[in-house]
């Protein structure tokens, strides 16, 4: 019933940082250690995932984090994702020939977020200049760095989406994706990062690389443009939660899908999961059909409120939430998960980071799917992210393509609070298995007493359109009911649990100040502390 990592929960009491590569936790946990916060390290580790695990994340990429300031006891919510450029077009797409979004190349490249707000986090909650946070990153770029086993993994299928384009090459070595333990300098990134640590956002948007960038672009066809990087912001929102058993659940607010955990968690809560049993046919039905609901809404609703109507106070409410929990069939899977009726109104990083004085942050930085949109901008390391394939050409949904618009968006980092102490920062990262990590997760800690290493090991669901993947190892028995009632089941082996979620949990006690680590056993990472 656990993905067996041997691992133990990591205790530590003066800071503490979990994620996906070892070489990055270090990095977070040096900053905790020279005198930095939780935000320091959370901006430092994910600087080194854009070295150490550039097919997942990069400076061409967005970000999301939430912030935790353990004094003012208050959540901020940071949205680091780009816009849509001014010539988007649907009308150019379909005349083209193109039914839904292009889900790679130049189309689907949307304004890269991440490097503002790297600087704006940092300009607001942290205690360390930007070019210190990036030391590590930088260093590691230009000296190297032995490749992990996932990462190498996740890489070696690439050599062709890289190699379409010379500049790709700046990912390849000796022309192929390198292997397990070789090691990997990336002397181009290196030098886009020491220019953001020396000009901040600036140098990257409006300077050399933003030229650079626009230029790239234009010549491979697309639509970004120097004015469209010049103009980026990130923006402060107002964060939503709901309350499960107790514990209030922050996400960041839509253009994110971090709603869809928040209306699952309020489905699932009328339903008795301890008295079912951690990962019994029943915990697990429940569990897929009330994320199965909550995927109809966000697939419907969620969109940026900037530019679109998104009814998220409708979406989190309890009495919602209950109407929805109606539609569940204790014995019948759903054949439709239908949306509901409100009035109006993929490849990933994550960074969990709690320092000594209890401030969190809970960061995640993306370029979506392996390698992005596949361009790399020349001379420069930059991985263009191809966020803008999660638009809709329908011009009457609430996600249409439009300029300067934000596309729904996959990556959600997450806290939760008791009685107005931090008590969690977490994150699932891995597309559409955010939401659903979430889910489960918090399921497992709140509802059956799991450890933060515990939480992550147990076998998990994943909802993938029509079918329900579950992992290697749940009991034939179950999976055999399950089939019984109507999912459609598919296991999950090998290499392939790496697509059920990297998740990263940090508990911290408000009482002792105690921090409990624990880090995804389908990745390479670990959390760290001291």
């Amino acid at each position: 019933m656990f993905f067996d990592s041997r691992r133990s929960t990591v205790l530590a009491k003066r800071g503490m940082v979990a994620t996906s590569q070892p070489l990055a936790a270090q990095a977070g946990l040096q900053m905790l250690m020279q005198g930095g916060n939780a935000v320091d390290a959370a901006v430092a580790a994910a600087a080194v995932l854009n070295v150490v695990e550039p097919e997942s994340t990069g400076v061409g990429g967005d970000m999301f984090a939430l912030v935790w300031d353990n004094r003012k006891k208050q959540v901020y919510a940071l949205n680091g994702s780009g816009r849509a450029p001014g010539a988007a077009s649907i009308a150019e797409l379909r005349g083209k020939g193109h039914r839904q979004m292009p889900q790679t190349g130049v189309y689907s490249v949307t304004v890269p977020g991440t490097v503002h707000g790297w600087e704006t986090i940092s300009q607001a909650h942290g205690a360390m200049p930007l070019a210190q946070v990036l030391q590590s990153a930088i260093d590691y770029a230009e000296e190297g760095f032995p490749v992990s086993d996932i990462i190498a993994n996740q890489w070696s299928s690439q050599g062709p989406k890289l190699a379409r384009l010379p500049s790709g090459q700046e990912f390849l070595l000796n022309g192929r994706p390198p292997r397990h333990g070789e090691v990997m300098r990336l002397p181009t990134l290196a030098r886009t990062l020491r220019t953001i640590a020396e000009g901040g956002a600036e140098a990257f948007y409006t300077g050399d690389i933003g030229q650079r960038t626009a230029a790239f672009v234009q010549e491979q066809g697309g639509w970004l443009s120097s004015q469209d990087l010049a103009g980026h912001t990130s923006d402060w929102d107002e964060p939503i939660s709901a309350n499960y058993r107790g514990v209030t659940c922050w996400e960041c607010p839509p253009n994110g899908q971090g709603i869809a955990a928040l209306e699952a968690l309020n489905i699932a809560e009328g339903i008795d999961l301890k008295g079912m049993g951690l990962q019994s046919t029943q915990t697990y039905h429940h569990l897929i059909e009330s994320m199965r609901l909550a995927f109809a809404d966000a697939f419907r609703y969620v969109a940026d409120p900037r530019a679109a109507q998104v009814p998220i106070a409708q979406l989190t409410d309890k009495e919602y939430a209950a109407r929805r929990r109606g539609l569940i069939n204790p014995k019948q899977a759903m054949t439709t998960a239908p949306y509901g009726k409100v009035m109006g109104g993929s490849d990933t990083v994550y960074i969990s980071a709690v320092d000594g004085q209890g401030n969190a942050c809970s960061f995640i930085n993306s370029i979506y799917v392996n390698f992005g949109a596949g361009l790399v901008v020349p001379g420069t390391g930059i991985v263009l992210h191809n966020r803008g394939a999660l638009f809709s050409l329908d011009a009457n949904h609430p996600n249409a393509l439009a300029p300067g618009k934000r596309p729904f968006h996959t990556i959600i980092p997450a806290l939760a609070t008791v009685d107005g102490e931090l008590s969690l920062c977490y994150g699932v990262m891995g597309g559409l298995m955010q939401p659903q990590g979430h889910l489960q997760v918090i399921a497992n800690m709140v509802d059956f007493g799991l450890d933060p290493q515990e939480a992550l090991n147990a076998l998990r669901f994943q909802v993938v359109e029509d079918a329900v993947y579950l992992e290697e190892g749940v009991p034939s028995g179950t999976v055999q009911e399950l089939t019984k009632m109507g999912h459609q089941v598919q296991l999950v082996t090998g290499y392939q649990r790496v697509g059920m979620g990297g998740g990263q949990v940090i508990h911290r006690d408000p009482d002792t100040g105690v921090l409990r680590g624990g880090s995804e056993p389908r990745k390479d990472g670990c959390a760290v502390g001291w």
